[in-house]
């Protein structure tokens, strides 16, 4: 596709069929069907962008009561008032996706001028919080570490999120997450070992803030969401008044999509360069194992997943992923780009491989 024929999406979607777009639609018929029969437990809607084309599109009114009984309030994930829906609206959360957005904005930071860069030191931003010891180590985290989850922090999220033991779901409960992260000791040496932390990414709120003088959220609806036509949005605060760039953004899929395009065409948006040039190439990129976290297939950038993709070709599958099966998956080479959301927390649905499958059955030989 040549830049005369891309077409951005910011004041709408244009459809197509799948077939026009070279899909197969009753694979995606196949898929929607068992989505629409619960048989994968609750899906809330799964949409398909081809060729810059919105192809398929589907949502799904499941009853999610039974996943409502909780202590209630602004973090549980069992409070109706907040899980998966935004009130009565159609935003949806994204939960970790929140994660992969949040890199976004620390690109449009960089492009803008007001971070210089990724190798910069962390502890710098932080003067005002206090800290657990003199290890090191610990003024040796970078920004790219946090964006990679490498930053040598002792932190474990393997137990359940609605189990306090966790310890994002202890953070989410405390009432200054940045000293609740500030405060865990260090296991080892930044830069060298993955271990996913929620903890990481909640760093980089307070870091966009004393960059940008400005809330991740407010930030981005200014610099990332006004030039994609992004006008409708929910992003959850901390008790101290951050913007909770972990899990906290609600977007409607049509609006998450638009920024799987925004990578897709590597960070330009209408002849409007976004996100610095060669940013998307290196933060997608398979810079570290996943498998000292148990997911060996896996690997991950600056807070993107790569996954493996099925074909012979040797290139990844760029994905977003958040709790309860939200999903962002890009396939570069096929130009696709698909949005699953749901409320999966307590029962098993396709897991991100599986979908990939899925979707590429629909693109065929």
């Amino acid at each position: 596709m040549t830049v005369l024929e891309q077409h951005f999406p910011t004041k709408g979607w244009r459809t197509s069929t799948p077939e026009a777009q070279g899909l197969d639609s009753s694979a995606l018929a196949a898929l929607d069907a068992e989505f629409s029969l619960r048989q994968h437990g609750f899906v809330n809607s799964m949409l398909v962008v081809k060729n810059g084309y919105l192809v398929f599109e589907r949502s799904y009114a499941h009853d999610t009561a039974p996943l409502s009984e909780g202590r209630g309030g602004l973090f549980d994930y069992h409070d109706p008032d907040w899980h998966p829906w935004y009130g009565t609206t159609d935003l949806h959360t994204l939960q970790s996706v929140t994660k992969s957005v949040t890199s976004a904005l620390i690109g449009v930071a960089i492009e803008r001028g007001s971070l210089p860069g990724v190798d910069l030191e962390l502890l710098p931003f932080f003067d005002e919080f206090s800290l657990p010891d003199s290890d090191p180590r610990r003024a040796a985290i970078t920004l790219r570490d946090a964006l990679t989850m490498t930053t040598g922090i002792r932190w474990d999220e393997s137990d359940s999120y609605t189990d306090p033991a966790n310890l994002c779901a202890a953070m989410e409960q405390s009432e200054d997450w940045i000293q609740f992260v500030l405060d865990q000791p260090m296991a080892e040496a930044p830069g060298k070992t993955f271990f996913y932390n929620s903890g990481a990414t909640i760093l980089l709120s307070h870091i966009i803030h004393k960059a940008t003088g400005m809330q991740a959220d407010e930030f981005a609806a200014k610099h990332l969401y006004k030039p994609l036509g992004i006008e409708r949005y929910f992003w959850k605060r901390t008790p101290t008044g951050l913007a909770d760039t972990e899990g906290g953004l609600y977007l409607t899929p049509r609006d998450l999509a638009k920024i799987g395009l925004l990578y897709l065409r590597d960070g330009i948006w209408d002849e409007q360069r976004i996100l610095p040039e060669g940013w998307v190439a290196e933060s997608t990129s398979p810079l570290f194992s996943t498998e000292s976290d148990g997911m060996p297939d896996r690997r991950y950038g600056y807070s993107w997943w790569l996954l493996p993709h099925s074909s012979a070709r040797e290139s990844w599958v760029i994905g977003a992923i958040g709790y309860g099966e939200q999903r962002l998956l890009i396939l570069p080479d096929e130009d696709l780009l698909a949005v699953f959301t749901g409320w999966n927390i307590d029962l098993p649905g396709l897991n991100s491989q599986q979908l990939l499958e899925r979707l590429l059955n629909a693109i065929g030989d």
